[in-house]
């Protein structure tokens, strides 16, 4: 492994086969600054809107929120999981992942991150090595996880070094599509992909925009939770923003109600049947006690025209949340939101309250069949009946 400290890195736009040059980043006495090529500024498409506008000049970075970078590059950068990975491989080779700006680990992303920015130098990278079978991926993690050990690091490195999120994953090519595939963390239950897939399918009939999504079978256990790539195809990329890089909205800190969550999708979309969709996947979160819905939980999708739209929802899956609430408020209520707040978040949102009832209905029908949905996926019976529990608590007090 080796790397050259940059000091400036070239951004490209990639939807199809051919490269767009969209501008440079550079650092400067430890600031950060952006200036879109002129070319790029012609074309009209705006990236991220309220962060990084489409405009001449050199634009400097003065919201620390991510260390100076601007949101919309942020989002290109590994957190969890891929940070842990690459920061173990460089103290491997005795290089101290202190010593790397944004714009060194943006290099090692490259080509390989998600959605369709790329960035050049590109840092050399590890060759992928061939694997039997996923249980071979799995247990190369599990000796990562519980005996410190990094025989495997760069091996797993090369193969989700690019993804977010805390829990373990891959991405792979397999069966001619594009997938992100989790494997359980030390900490998580054992039917933790069993969970997921049982919310998928619970999510699906509550009539979430979604994935395609499978439970990859597994020697031991219950299988991985796999989803298809939807900001990528053989063919193709998709530009794709969180509202956390979007907003500026720490992830790792909760900081957000669904009324701005509301008030950007509508303001981006400019579409009311993206600002419904939204709203389905919060009514979703509250019933379904999913209270990880972080910052990064949410993003938006951009067609080569310019045209955003809300994309299909993304880790779905039972949580407690920080301190029992859930990452983003509603309407100021993090502990227990009920149908007193959703429904003020409608009407704040502009959904006529016979269309938000109607999908608060649609949605509570759907969580309340969980035990089908958990036995369909073959869920531990003690996890199902917890998670029953909290989803019946849930309708009982606050619908």
């Amino acid at each position: 492994m080796k790397f050259n400290l940059v000091k400036f890195v070239h951004v490209y736009y990639k939807p199809m086969d051919d490269k767009i040059f969209v501008g440079r980043l550079a650092l400067n006495n430890r600031k950060l600054f952006f200036e879109y090529d002129a070319s790029f500024i012609e074309t009209g498409l705006n990236l991220s809107p309220f962060k990084l506008p489409l405009k001449s000049g050199v634009i400097a970075g003065d919201d620390f929120t991510f260390d100076g970078l601007f949101g919309v590059f942020n989002d290109s950068l590994p957190d969890g999981w891929g940070r842990l990975l690459l920061d173990r491989a460089l103290i491997k080779h005795n290089i101290n992942p202190g010593s790397l700006s944004v714009l060194d680990r943006l290099c090692f992303v490259g080509s390989g991150g998600m959605g369709a920015l790329i960035y050049e130098p590109e840092a050399e990278h590890a060759p992928n090595i061939p694997h039997e079978s996923l249980d071979e991926i799995a247990e190369e993690i599990a000796e990562f996880q519980e005996h410190d050990d990094d025989k495997y690091v760069e091996d797993l490195l090369s193969l989700g070094g690019s993804s977010a999120g805390v829990r373990p994953k891959v991405l792979m090519h397999l069966d001619d599509e594009h997938w992100l595939i989790k494997f359980p963390s030390h900490l998580d239950p054992k039917d933790i992909g069993a969970i997921e897939y049982a919310y998928h399918l619970m999510a699906g009939d509550a009539g979430l925009e979604l994935p395609k999504a499978k439970l990859f079978p597994a020697r031991k256990g219950l299988g991985f939770f796999g989803s298809a790539r939807f900001d990528k195809t053989d063919n193709s990329r998709v530009h794709m923003h969180t509202i956390s890089g979007l907003l500026h909205a720490d992830h790792r800190t909760p900081s957000l109600d669904y009324e701005m969550i509301m008030k950007a999708t509508m303001h981006l979309t400019k579409d009311m049947k993206e600002s419904e969709k939204q709203y389905r996947g919060c009514v979703f979160n509250v019933l379904s006690h999913n209270r990880d819905d972080h910052s990064k939980n949410f993003s938006f999708l951009m067609d080569p025209k310019g045209v955003w739209k809300v994309s299909p929802s993304y880790d779905l899956t039972f949580s407690s949340g920080p301190s029992g609430e859930h990452c983003s408020m509603v309407m100021g209520e993090g502990k227990n939101p009920g149908i007193n707040q959703l429904l003020e978040l409608a009407k704040i949102s502009n959904i006529k309250k016979s269309d938000a009832l109607k999908i608060i209905d649609e949605v509570k029908s759907s969580v309340a069949k969980w035990s089908d949905f958990a036995k369909d996926a073959g869920v531990a019976t003690s996890s199902s009946k917890l998670i029953d529990s909290a989803i019946t608590k849930i309708i009982k007090e606050n619908f």
